[in-house]
C-alpha cells in the first residue's frame, strides 16, 4: 500500500461503542444478507462490515459495490448500526485469496493511490461509515506495502470515516511478519485491528479440530497485544463449523445446520470447555467442530478482561443470533 502521492494523516481515534462499558461488536455480512438476519443481532451489534468488493487480478482496480452490498448497508443503517465496506483480494475464480493480486496492489504506489481513492469514493458515495481491509495470504515482501495502503486509505477519507484491517492469527511476532503483517505500524495506521482468530483447523488444510481453540486464541491475542494497544483490537470469532467426512472433502456448516445434522443422526454433541467449542462424530464417521453462541459468550468475557475495543464475528446468518 504505497503512498508516495498522498500526504499522510494520523489515524483517527478508534471507533468507540456507544457506551463506555459496552464492547464494540462487528458482524461481517455478505451482500444480500436479509433484514431478518441483521435485525436478529442488531441489539448486540455496533457495526456491520459488508463483504464487499474485490481487487482485480493485477491489483490495479477494485470493482464497484453492487446492489446486494448496498442493500445490506441500508438495512444496517435502518437498524441504527455503523457500516464498513470490506475490500479483499478474494478471487471467485481461484476459490481463495489471490496472492498475485495482493502483490500487484501492494508493490505499486500508483495502484495503492488509485485504489485508496477509489475505495474512499465508494465509502463516501455509498454512505458507509468506514472501510475494512481484508487482504489475506499477504507475503512478507508486501508488509510495508500493506501499511502504506492502510495509511493511504485513511488519508483519502474524511476524518470521521474509519479504517479497520483484518489480520490472520499467529502465535509469534515472527509468524505475523512472515504473513505480511507489521503489527506495530498497522496498529498506528488504522483505527481497529481485527484479529481473525479462526480457521485454525479446516477440512482442506488440517485434520479435525477446533475452528479457533480458546487456548490458541489467547496465545495469538497475547502476541498481537505486544504490538498493538488493546483499545485498537477486536477479537475475531467464528460463527460456523466444518465437517471432516471419512471420504471426500468437508464443508462449512452454519451453527444451526451443525446441530441439525447431529440431531438427525442421533449422535451426541460434546462441549469442550478448554477449547470453547462443540464437536460430534456422526454414525458414518464424519467429524464436526463448530463455534456457537456459547463460544461467543466466552470470547466476550475474554475481550472484556483484556480491555479490547471489541469483537468481530464471521459471519451473520451463519452464526447464532448475537445477544
Amino acid at each position: 500500500m504505497g503512498l508516495s502521492l498522498l500526504v499522510l494523516t494520523a489515524a483517527a481515534p478508534a471507533a468507540r461503542a456507544s457506551s463506555a462499558h459496552r464492547l464494540a461488536v462487528t458482524g461481517y455480512a455478505l451482500g444480500g444478507t436479509s433484514r431478518t438476519v441483521i435485525a436478529a443481532s442488531a441489539k448486540a451489534l455496533t457495526t456491520v462490515t459488508v463483504d464487499g468488493v474485490s481487487i482485480n487480478a493485477t491489483g490495479s482496480r477494485v470493482e464497484k459495490p453492487d446492489a446486494s452490498v448496498a442493500s445490506v448497508r441500508r438495512i444496517a443503517h435502518q437498524q441504527g448500526l455503523r457500516t464498513e465496506l470490506l475490500v479483499s483480494n478474494y478471487s471467485n475464480d481461484l476459490g481463495d485469496f489471490d496472492t498475485v493480486a495482493a502483490h500487484g496492489l501492494l508493490s505499486s504506489d500508483a495502484n495503492i493511490t488509485r485504489l485508496a481513492r477509489t475505495m474512499a469514493g465508494y465509502v463516501v458515495s455509498g454512505h458507509y461509515d468506514g472501510a475494512n481491509i481484508d487482504l489475506e495470504l499477504v507475503q512478507r515482501r508486501d508488509a510495508a506495502g500493506l501499511v502504506r495502503f492502510a495509511k493511504a486509505l485513511q488519508a483519502a477519507m474524511p476524518a470521521k470515516k474509519t479504517v479497520s484491517i483484518d489480520v490472520s492469527a499467529s502465535t509469534s511476532v515472527a509468524e505475523y511478519r512472515a504473513e505480511g503483517y507489521d503489527l506495530e505500524q498497522l496498529g498506528r495506521a488504522v483505527d481497529v485491528v481485527q484479529l481473525m482468530a479462526y480457521d485454525q483447523h479446516g477440512p482442506t488444510w488440517s485434520g479435525p479440530g477446533p475452528i479457533g481453540d480458546l487456548r490458541w486464541q489467547k496465545r495469538t491475542l497475547a502476541t498481537l497485544l505486544t504490538e498493538v494497544p488493546a483499545g485498537r483490537v477486536d477479537l475475531g470469532q467464528a460463527g460456523y463449523g466444518y465437517t471432516w467426512p471419512k471420504s471426500g472433502t468437508g464443508t462449512t456448516v452454519t451453527d444451526r445446520a451443525a446441530r441439525a445434522r447431529v440431531r438427525k443422526d442421533g449422535a451426541r454433541a460434546v462441549w469442550h470447555p478448554a477449547s470453547g467449542e462443540w464437536s460430534a462424530t456422526l454414525s458414518n464417521g464424519t467429524r464436526l467442530w463448530w463455534a456457537d453462541a456459547r463460544s461467543y459468550a466466552i470470547r466476550t468475557k475474554l475481550a472484556r478482561k483484556q480491555g479490547l475495543h471489541g469483537l468481530a464475528v464471521w459471519v451473520l446468518g451463519s452464526a447464532d443470533a448475537l445477544k
